[in-house]
């Protein structure tokens, strides 16, 4: 999480698919591969550092949130965040569970300290197309690395349950309004 770069700003191209989106992101992911080991990078925007998309991908925290309310929660769309149907279908999903609130509003990196900070994250994890739904294990900021809880080991228990879904519909494992079998 680097406030360094920006992946998309107001008045650009951020919420469309398109090449310059992602041509954008080769040298911070490399620099933060190189210079920490990590996979990805976690997008931050303005001077609040809204917490905004991880590498290509949209991202989803789920939390308690500082009103003591269970919730998962997403950056909403607007012209920098990319409707992404992976997107759309875990908010879906989450929805139709009605286990617990589902948020789309953009929450800061301090936010996130905090909450990490006293235990209040669940699991992070970010989803899209090619990479259907990847954990967010480490965060480095600051010079700190924030760990992320991962209940199952290498990734959280929604996470999972969000892609063990997803590919069952995706798969005719389960009849679902999204999967017509021909």
């Amino acid at each position: 999480a680097d406030p360094t770069y920006t992946r998309a700003w107001p008045g650009g191209v951020g919420f469309t698919k398109c090449g310059g989106n992602y041509a954008a992101t080769i040298k911070p992911m490399a620099d933060a591969q190189k210079l920490h080991g990590c996979h990805q990078v976690l997008w931050l925007f303005g001077e609040e550092e809204l917490v905004t998309e991880v590498g290509t991908m949209n991202l989803f925290m789920h939390w308690i949130n500082e009103d003591g309310v269970e919730e998962l929660i997403t950056a909403p769309l607007d012209d920098t965040i990319l409707d992404g149907v992976t997107r759309r279908s875990t908010l879906e999903l989450a929805r139709q569970w009605d286990e617990f609130q589902v948020r789309e509003k953009y929450f800061t990196m301090s936010q996130l300290v905090r909450a990490l900070d006293e235990g209040r994250v669940r699991e992070m994890f970010g989803v899209g197309t090619a990479a259907c739904v990847s954990p967010v294990g480490d965060i480095v900021y600051n010079g700190t690395n924030l760990n992320v809880p991962l209940e199952l080991g290498n990734i959280g228990v929604l996470g999972k349950r969000v892609l063990d879904t997803l590919f069952d519909i995706q798969y005719g494992r389960v009849e679902h309004e999204w999967a017509v079998v021909v």
